[in-house]
């Protein structure tokens, strides 16, 4: 057995000092992990989500017996003050200055929810509050509407959407008790009760960081793997192996063992960081957590003896490595939750054995609910390294064309 621990350290103390596959073994990791949750990692968290909505009274010079127009900016000044001390309000809320013509500036502010300025348009049409006074005194009167411009092509603006309408509907529920038409003693009630998950909320870096350490080991076996084998076959250093006593068979367990070992340095740099750097909650002291974890690091080296096996040099190895790289990525939930892709999108997602092992760490750690059944989540990856070994063991050359 020492021949194999000694092929294992030497596996992994040449990945560290070759500086490509540090880079990839670790830097790249690390590096995405940071960037990710600097942008994202306290995206959702109350007083951190703010959106740039514009306010645009018509009816400030006309008859309003009630002030429902007033009730309706008011409404949206105090949304635009932060409601706990350093915290972001909700709503930056953007208003014609003094003397300034509300048509220029409602035209302004269009222009700027086409170009992505601002997330909603809010405009008080003039006549609005003697109509909702004229509607209140008769049933049969119809209302002037407020008007809410939204933009199609913004995120920011399909989620203030869901914002403003709830806004909206407090005013309007408002306007029904000040008429004398509504009763808050007779309004139904609702508890919430959330299934699945415990009493805070997940936090982004929380749902990133199980990604994050798989994309390690992807990356680590997608491209460590192959480079190894194919570099070392090309340079004619595995054949000086087979003159020794050491086995195929051996090699192979010496080269596994060191490829796990690098998977187990890539999950402490990256646990320890997300931990202490970015406050991630998370717990990995699991046993279905653990196992997923030893099954993708699996999976991910299988694919590695796959691409060996497929390639005829180091070069072609890596090419074709750069192009499963990116699809299988992004195609898998590693990121960003993945609903609503197009239908041949989604078949690349149901084949690739990346969607089910993040999913199935994120289940086990209480982040996400379940996607695939356990028998998808553990047969699909358990089927790929089947088929690896397969052709690895019929396909892989382990010396150089004469």
């Amino acid at each position: 057995m020492n021949d194999v621990f000694l092929l294992a350290r030497t596996y992994v103390a040449t990945a560290i000092r070759e500086r490509v596959t540090l880079f990839w073994f670790l830097i790249f990791p690390v590096f995405l992990l940071v960037v990710l949750a600097l942008i994202f990692g306290r995206v959702g968290q109350e007083g951190e989500i703010n959106f740039d909505v514009a306010l645009v009274n018509q009816d400030a010079g006309s008859s309003d017996p009630v002030g429902f127009a007033a009730m309706v900016v008011d409404v949206f000044d105090g949304l635009a003050k932060p409601q706990v001390e350093r915290q972001e309000p909700l709503f930056t809320l953007h208003r014609a200055d003094q003397g300034e013509d509300p048509a220029e500036f409602l035209d302004h502010e269009l222009t700027s929810l086409r170009r992505g300025r601002r997330a909603a348009v809010i405009v008080i049409p003039e006549g609005f509050g003697s109509s909702v006074f004229g509607q209140m005194a008769s049933s049969e009167s119809e209302g002037t509407p407020l008007i809410v411009y939204m933009s199609g092509t913004s995120v920011a603006s399909e989620m203030a959407a869901e914002i403003v309408g709830q806004v909206l509907s407090g005013i309007d529920r408002e306007i029904l008790v000040r008429a004398g038409r509504f009763d808050p003693a007779d309004a139904v009630t609702a508890e919430t009760v959330w299934l699945g998950g415990g009493d805070d909320e997940t936090l982004y870096v929380d749902f990133l960081l199980p990604g994050m350490i798989l994309m390690g080991f992807f990356v680590n076996g997608l491209f460590g793997v192959p480079g190894a084998i194919l570099f070392n076959r090309d340079r004619r250093i595995l054949r000086r192996y087979w003159v020794t006593p050491v086995s195929v068979p051996r090699y192979l367990a010496g080269f596994s063992l060191g490829h796990l070992a690098l998977c187990g340095i890539q999950f402490v740099f990256l646990f320890l960081l997300g931990r202490y750097a970015f406050g991630a909650t998370v717990s990995f002291a699991q046993p279905a957590a653990l196992l997923t974890l030893i099954l993708g690091a699996v999976t991910f080296m299988a694919f590695g003896f796959l691409i060996a096996a497929l390639a005829r040099t180091a070069n072609a190895g890596m090419a074709t490595a750069n192009i499963l790289n990116m699809p299988m990525m992004f195609l898998s939930g590693m990121f960003f939750p993945i609903t609503g892709l197009p239908a041949f999108l989604k078949a690349i997602v149901y084949v690739n054995p990346v969607s089910y092992l993040v999913n199935g760490l994120r289940v086990s750690l209480g982040v996400e609910s379940a996607a695939f059944s356990p028998a998808l989540a553990i047969g699909v990856p358990l089927g790929w390294i089947a088929l690896s070994a397969l052709v690895a063991s019929r396909k892989l050359k382990w010396d150089v064309e004469r």
